[in-house]
């Protein structure tokens, strides 16, 4: 199949914020060359290019789209790594919401619910506009995933997902075996654009789905949670862009959700590298490239060593924008124990 969709958190250019404006508390006319990093536009479709020039209407596409699609496929820009490792101890399971802000103005609220056993997994997310946002421009999406734990990886087996707005409902399915794409398809398919790196079947090998991706396998026997969970580097397909992530060590910090989880998390810089699937004169593209300013705090998911995001800030035109755990409920299930006579 030759559909294609969209890679996760990126920047729209060329936007006039009209009802924006009328929440920020400002007359003047806002034209950015960048702005709302929760979609790299990957498409040349008409649904990007009204997302690229937003009016009132437009800006209702990207917020309900894509910060609905940031909360269902959570943190595409976090990975899992791909470095052979031992076998997980034990199961542990995730039950999260997140809220997204721009500039401190609350725009999205999400759930993810993770399970993971000693032999496979599964993730699933839902999520949707809020706050004075919802009042022009409101959306809901959601997004699953599920593999196989081999040796203590995560290997990709089946995606999808789908979002709905006032203008139009999307959805998307791959199916993956080893690593490799062997199905994947957009609906309503995008049209084509003739200046689009073409991605081959090369492409699609050795690669992570975009929820997958968001949960880091840390191997090794110690503390997951140090500089070492940093030391990653990814493949990730999303149905339109190949692109690499790459994380860095920045600092440890100590967290506080409103329920759940309190403690330290590893905060991580993470760099982007459009591989195919992309438009190389985009300013999007070219700003994420060159980005050095993102990052993702990540918190453990008890029983494993799986960390996944619990903070994500990328530094924007109009601001921060953030996506923040606000309930982290994990807990940690013994191993199954093989019955003996």
């Amino acid at each position: 199949m030759t559909s294609t969709h969209f890679p996760k958190f990126g920047l729209h250019r060329s936007v006039h914020f009209h009802e924006l404006r009328k929440v920020m508390g400002t007359s003047k006319p806002f034209d950015s060359s960048a702005a709302f990093l929760f979609e790299v536009p990957g498409s040349n479709s008409s649904l990007v290019v009204r997302e690229l020039q937003i009016d009132g209407t437009r800006l209702r596409t990207i917020l309900s789209r894509r910060l609905l699609r940031v909360l269902a496929l959570l943190c595409g820009f976090a990975m899992v790594l791909a470095a052979p490792s031992r076998p997980a101890v034990a199961q542990g399971k995730l039950e999260a919401q997140y809220e997204a802000t721009l500039a401190g103005i609350p725009v999205g609220r999400g759930a993810w619910n993770i399970d993971i056993s000693d032999d496979q997994y599964s993730a699933a997310a839902v999520g949707g506009t809020s706050g004075l946002l919802k009042a022009f421009a409101s959306g809901s999406g959601s997004g699953a995933a599920q593999g196989r734990v081999v040796n203590g990886a995560l290997v990709s087996a089946n995606y999808n997902a789908s979002t709905t707005t006032s203008k139009k409902t999307e959805a998307i399915r791959m199916v993956l075996n080893n690593g490799a794409v062997k199905e994947y398809v957009i609906e309503p398919e995008p049209p084509v654009d003739p200046d689009r790196i073409v991605v081959t079947e090369a492409h699609r090998r050795n690669v992570l789905d975009p929820m997958t991706g968001s949960m880091l396998r840390v191997p090794g026997t110690g503390d997951p949670l140090g500089p070492d969970a940093c030391r990653a580097a990814t493949a990730i397909f999303d149905g339109r862009m190949r692109y690499d992530l790459k994380l860095d060590f920045k600092r440890m910090e100590t967290v506080k959700a409103e329920k759940g989880y309190q403690g330290p998390v590893v905060v991580c810089a993470i760099y982007f590298a459009p591989v195919a699937g992309y438009i190389p004169d985009r300013p999007v593209i070219k700003y994420l490239s060159a980005a050095r300013n993102m990052e993702i705090a990540f918190a453990p998911v008890l029983g494993t060593r799986i960390l996944v995001p619990f903070r994500m800030v990328i530094p924007t035109p109009l601001g921060v924008a953030m996506l923040e755990a606000t309930h982290f409920i994990t807990t940690a299930a013994p191993p199954r124990v093989a019955k003996t006579n």
